[in-house]
């Protein structure tokens, strides 16, 4: 049993933290069920355990919080569906990496429902999308823009923290940062693509594709 939670207008991140912590203790602890929780934060960055100073490019822009999950830094803002992940991964098959990729398939998954084609790519955190609609880079391949982000923390095999997509957020936004410490690529949202997406089509397509995504081990792992 997963307990899907939608949280509606701004969640402080703070608020988050507490409560996925809560939450994944009394799941380790047998006390709760699983949840998917999905927020939209206020415009904030968050810093990984693997965060640079340096890729911090505007600190006062926004507040930047310690995340405590792996990773660098991201940004969280309105128009960007978060998805926290508080699962068992200890019934799940106890393999990190193949959660990671069950997440980034989830992801795949229910960017393909709008006709969005999501991909791994090698050495990149996250899901990206080649930009066909775009001139060629300097290197005369297409480019690529990341739509959706992840990184997670285990605490007794329970999962917390997760993944976020961008649906319409302010993508100028991003500029305070060196998101994930990749400075090659660009960022990208569905409505950016020309997808009039809401976020309740998100959060419809998201629970539409959670089960196939988990449903068994997938034989990619992340690299």
């Amino acid at each position: 049993m997963v307990d899907w939670i939608t949280s509606t207008g701004l969640t402080s991140y703070d608020d988050a933290l507490a409560f996925m912590e809560d939450r994944a203790g009394q799941i380790a602890a047998g006390t709760a069920d699983e949840a998917i929780w999905l927020v939209e934060h206020p415009p904030l960055y968050t810093a990984g355990t693997s965060a640079n100073i340096k890729d911090l490019v505007d600190p006062d822009r926004f507040p930047v919080h310690e995340a405590r999950r792996g990773g660098q830094y991201t940004y969280h803002g309105p128009g960007q569906r978060v998805a926290y992940i508080m699962l068992d991964v200890g019934k799940r098959g106890r393999d990190v990496r193949a959660f990671v990729c069950q997440i980034e398939n989830w992801i795949i998954a229910t960017l393909d429902t709008f006709n969005v084609k999501g991909e791994r790519r090698s050495g990149r955190v996250g899901v990206w999308v080649t930009r066909h609609d775009k001139p060629l880079g300097a290197d005369g391949q297409p480019q690529e823009d990341k739509i959706a982000a992840l990184g997670i923390r285990l605490r007794k095999w329970v999962s917390f923290h997760g993944l976020s997509i961008n649906v319409e957020p302010d993508l100028s936004h991003f500029t305070g940062i060196v998101p994930c410490g990749i400075t090659a690529h660009g960022v990208t949202s569905l409505v950016d693509l020309g997808l009039p997406v809401t976020m309740e089509d998100v959060d419809v397509a998201l629970q539409q594709t959670f089960e196939a995504s988990f449903a068994k081990k997938n034989d990619e792992t992340k690299t």
